[in-house]
Parts: structure tokens; sequence; C-alpha cells
């Protein structure tokens, strides 16, 4: 099939995934409205298998966009294997999500309705900033995806926590989209347009734009997508929006929504603007940097398990602005199977976090982990495969994902920003290690034991398929790397925008 997008009903096809997960979200919300009648209480325990059923329908109808083609550059939304791969990235992390909050949210007494619903809209927020060709469906993507998280992260009713967190998120994250906006009225006022396609087009041909006006639209929208991606100095809510949400959650905004801002941001920059690529190029240079050495170092001094992931979350977003600013095929490759690999471990470690529980008492706490290995030993292996794979260490696919990123790096003549990943890797690897050293090294207190943990069979399963994937895409990378490399490579039309990529 193909789509000119002459008619609306070229876009109705365009949007199949987004518009069954929610037509689908709003009937589990209506059965959920209809289960409970005018009566207060629980909802159906089969909400959540519900909507694991809609992901599992849009996937298919992702599976069903590969054979639809876009003609020409005109629509606002795009049609390419570029925002399917991205899409499967962020159902993924959406259905491990639910998988690891199964007795979390009964034990919490959260709403399943507005829980699981919340999930599914935040979802197709994430899967329209990776369709959008346009800054301002961009921009209404960005708000559908962080309003749905804002509502998540204080949903935890229980835990005066949660409130503040989700309170700080909004009020920083509506500072933030207000920088975006602005951005997108300054690139409109210097191009005359909001088209990403259209604007690539006049950069690459010589338009005479106001430069000081560009460049100060590209420098506030950068300011927009580093806030969603958590980057160092725009860090600040990271840490205790993830520590006081409820800890699917935190793990859903650590891989799901930081996936979609990547998403927009290689949309908007390498491909969209890259006749101002020197410009803008410093900038992410030196914010990878900082994000890096920033985000590890501070992560050093936690006591705290799931702060501890939320630097770690940071100092990962250095890591994938590097394989951006690489501007090379590799790099665009890197970036992608990286993202793949980080969603998997991220939520497989905060799915032992939950595990670790007890009752509503989270236990994050470093000494929390003390003996972990002995009375729950396949659960602190799945934590320490996570661990080690979070530092790049050999055997799993996070070493693969850094190595890819490293050789990037280097092709592009970025040796700098190569050593300092390096060695902003091996200072994480003393508080990655330092909890699987508490877990088979240090003895539980007396009063403490792990051997009466009760970890839903959901949550099991998606903690062994994710730790087995981790393993496994060390081993046999070279699919997926060659999928991820032709999704980029569906990015650039032209050459002149090619991200380094060169017939």
């Amino acid at each position: 099939m193909q789509l000119d997008f002459s008619t609306n009903l070229h876009y109705v096809w365009a949007l199949l995934p987004e518009i069954v997960l929610s037509v689908w979200a709003m009937m589990v919300l209506l059965l959920d409205v209809l289960q409970k009648g005018n009566r207060t209480g629980p909802s159906h325990p089969m909400i959540p298998w519900l909507t694991l059923a809609g992901l599992v329908l849009t996937a298919g109808a992702n599976v069903w966009l590969m054979q639809v083609d876009a003609v020409g550059t005109a629509g606002v939304i795009a049609v390419d294997s570029f925002r399917i791969f991205a899409n499967f990235i962020f159902l993924l992390a959406a259905a491990l999500a639910i998988l690891i909050s199964f007795g979390y949210v009964d034990r919490h007494k959260i709403n399943m309705g507005e829980f699981y619903v919340l999930i599914a809209f935040a979802t197709v927020g994430m899967m329209l900033m990776a369709a959008a060709r346009e800054l301002i469906l961009i921009f209404l993507a960005l708000e559908l995806m962080s309003v749905s998280i804002y509502v998540l992260v204080g949903l935890n009713r229980q835990d005066p926590r949660s409130a503040e967190a989700s309170l700080k998120y909004f009020l920083l994250g509506a500072f933030a989209s207000a920088f975006f906006l602005y951005g997108i009225a300054l690139i409109f006022g210097a191009t005359g347009t909001t088209h990403l396609p259209t604007i690539a087009s006049l950069l690459a041909g010589g338009f005479e734009a106001s430069t000081a006006m560009l460049l100060s639209g590209v420098a506030l929208t950068a300011v927009g997508f580093a806030f969603k991606v958590a980057a160092v100095p725009f860090h600040v809510w990271t840490p205790d929006a993830y520590d006081g949400a409820p800890t699917p959650v935190t793990a859903l905004m650590a891989t799901g929504v930081k996936a979609a801002a990547f998403a927009a941001f290689i949309r908007v920059f390498p491909v969209s603007l890259a006749g101002v690529y020197d410009q803008w190029s410093v900038v992410v240079w030196w914010l990878a940097v900082l994000t890096m050495v920033g985000a590890n170092l501070i992560a050093l001094t936690q006591g705290s398990v799931k702060r501890m992931l939320a630097y770690s979350s940071i100092a990962h977003a250095g890591y994938l602005l590097v394989a951006l600013v690489s501007a090379n095929q590799l790099g665009a490759a890197a970036f992608l199977f990286y993202l793949l690999v980080y969603t998997v471990m991220t939520v497989g470690a905060f799915g032992v976090v939950i595990a670790n529980a007890r009752g509503p008492n989270e236990r994050v706490a470093l000494e929390d982990y003390a003996g972990l290995g002995w009375q729950q030993p396949l659960l602190a292996a799945a934590f320490s495969i996570f661990l080690l794979s979070l530092a790049g260490f050999p055997l799993t696919g996070g070493f693969i994902g850094k190595l890819y990123i490293l050789r990037a790096a280097l092709d592009a003549g970025h040796a700098q920003l190569a050593v300092i990943l390096v060695l902003a890797s091996l200072i994480s690897y003393f508080y990655y290690l330092r909890v699987v050293i508490v877990m088979y090294m240090r003895p539980a207190p007396a009063e403490d034991t792990h051997s009466g943990l009760h970890v839903p069979v959901p949550a099991l399963v998606a903690v062994a398929v994710a730790a087995v994937a981790v393993l496994g895409l060390f081993f046999y990378p070279a699919y997926l790397l060659g999928v991820a490399e032709a999704s980029v490579a569906s990015l650039f039309a032209a050459p002149e925008a090619s991200f380094g990529l060169r017939p």
C-alpha cells in the first residue's frame, strides 16, 4: 500500500498503531468504570491483561505498517522503518513495565484502571513523537506523553513522596515545554515553516535564514529535549521523580520516555537541522560530557539503589548523546541498538527492586540487598546481569552497545569523547559492583531474611526474559544491528542530510 496523504483516510492508515492503542485504552477505561458502577473498590484483575492485549494488537498493527510506503515528504506523519523500530521499543518498555507491576499495584492500593490506561496513553504519545515530521505535532505528542506520566508519578497515594515528585516533575516539565514551544516559534520565524522535511530542504539549499533567530530557536528546542532525556544540567527533576514515583512508572520513565525524546531528537536535529550541524553539535558534545561524568560521580554517593539507578539512567543519556553527535552510520545504528538493550536491562533492574519489597515497603537501601545472593540466587543472578550490562561488562548486551558507540565516536574523529566515555564507564563500575558485592559478600541481618519473598509469576517472567535477552544480545547482536542500521538509513532521503550515511 502506498500513501501520498492526499486524503484523510491515508492519515488513518499511517496512524493505525496509535489509533488501535488509543481506542483500546478508552475501551479498557470504560470497562473499568462500568464494572465498578456506583461503588468504590478494586478494579477487575483482568485490566492489566487487557492492557497487555492492547499492546500486542498495537504491535500487530506496527507489523502491518511495514508493508506501507509513504510517497513524498508532504505528510506530517512519517511511515518509515525508523518509526517502526522505535515503536517496538516503546511497546516493549510498556509491556515489561506492566508485567513487573503485578502485585505492586495491589500492595500500594493503586487504582488499576487509571494506572494501566495512563500507561497506554503515555505509549501513544511516545509513538507519535517518533512518527511526527512536524514540530507542532512533536510538541502535542510530548504533552500527551508528559501529562500521562505526571499523573502516573503521583498515583501512589500511600507515599507522600509520590505527590511531591509529581508536582516537581509537572512544574519543571511545564517550564521545559515553554522553552521547547518558544524554540519552535523562533524556528518558524526564521524559516517560515514547522514542517521538518521542508526545514531540511531549505537549509540544505542555502536558504538565507535569520541566523540569530534560527540558532536561538535551535538552542531553546535543545533545552526542551535535554530536559526530557535528563541530560546534565537539566536533570534536577530526575532523582526525586524516579525515587518518588511507583517503581513500574520509574522503569517506564527511564526507558520509554527517554527513548521517545531521543527518537524525536534525531528527527529534529541530525535530520532536519543538518544545515547547522556545526553549531548544535558543539552543544550536544558538551551535554554528553557533563551528563556522563556528572551523573556517574553523583551516583557514587547514593545509598539508595533506586536513586542510584536514577543517576545511572542520566549517565546512559550521555552515552546515547555520544552516538548522536558522532554523525555517522555506525553511530546511528548503535544508537537504536543501545536504546533497545538499555530498555531491557533497565526495566529488568527495576523489576528486581520491586521483587525485593516487603509489602508497601520498597526496601531500596543498599543494606536491604545483603544476603540476597545466597537466599534468592536466581533473582540475585538476574540483578547482577542487569547491573553488569549497565556498566558495559563483557558478555552482556550493554558491552556490545557501548563498543559500537565507541567505534562510532572514533570513526567520527571524536577520540576525546570516546576516552571520556570509557573513563565514565569505569567510574560506574564502582557503584554497580558495590551492589553485587553486598548481595554476595555481606550476610543478611538475623531479623531480615529474603527467603520469604513472593514475586508474582508475570514479574518473574519479565525479569527472566530480560536477563536472557541481555545475554543473548551479546552473542547474537548482528541481526538487530543490521535492522537498526537499515531503520536509521530510512530517515535520510537526501545525501545532504544523511547523518553521516553516504551511498
